[in-house]
């Protein structure tokens, strides 16, 4: 199923297909390593849902809803 990082629930993995965002946070994402072809299990949700924490590549990333709206991902 085709959908954003931002619909993902706790604990569903997905694989990102495209980044729509600025070319400086693209940069930022690049750096750790959110890049098409990247897996990623959502395993936080911060409790106003404004912030989710994303496990990826052995680490732990947090990002904002609305960051997390534009990047497209294939559930697994």
């Amino acid at each position: 199923m085709q959908t954003t990082l931002d619909r993902l629930r706790l604990g569903m993995r997905a694989v990102v297909t495209g980044i729509d965002v600025s070319t400086e946070l693209k940069s930022r994402l690049s750096d750790f390593g959110l890049v098409p072809g990247t897996r990623v299990c959502c395993r936080y949700r911060s409790p106003g849902g404004q912030v989710t924490a994303l496990e990826l590549r052995g680490t732990v990333i947090a990002l904002r809803t609305g960051d997390m709206k534009k990047i497209r991902v294939q559930c697994l």
